[in-house]
């Protein structure tokens, strides 16, 4: 009786991992772009929550017939405002933005990042608080870096 082998030979197994390797190798570039793109996308998506909250707490506060300087409630959360728009320092608690953004507010201006940028001071956008006789100003999405 012939006993008959069955499986791969060595030669088989190394030309199946010297294919896959040159596969990997071309793929990664483009995931690393698609995740900067997500990146991106994601800073868009906060620029524009942010911007809905600030033109939400207005028209709440409007609508109630409060001052221009009292507290409006928006989802059970106290916004304070200024100038009937959200300060710098709730607005990202207006705009209900998730634990993946960072922010830090100072001297009436807050600084949006992504955290998972590759570099921080390329993925932002700011927000200023409105003054007397302006309106808040939210700048564009900088994404060179996401």
């Amino acid at each position: 009786m012939v006993k008959k082998q069955s499986g791969f030979t060595l030669i088989e197994l190394i030309v199946v991992i010297v294919i896959l390797g040159i596969l990997a190798a071309t793929a990664l570039p483009k995931f690393m772009g698609i995740q900067g793109g997500a990146r991106a996308a994601t800073l868009k998506g906060a620029r524009g929550a942010v911007a809905s909250a600030m033109n939400i707490a207005s028209a709440t506060q409007q609508s109630q017939g409060l001052a221009s300087n009292v507290s409006v409630t928006l989802d059970g959360t106290a916004i304070t405002m200024a100038n009937r728009y959200p300060t710098a320092a709730d607005i990202v608690t207006a705009a209900g933005l998730s634990g993946e953004y960072s922010s830090a507010a100072a001297a009436g201006v807050a600084t949006i990042q992504v955290k998972d940028a590759s570099d921080l001071a390329t993925c932002q956008f700011t927000y200023s608080e409105a003054s007397a006789t302006a309106p808040p100003v939210i700048t564009a999405a900088v994404v060179s870096g996401c």
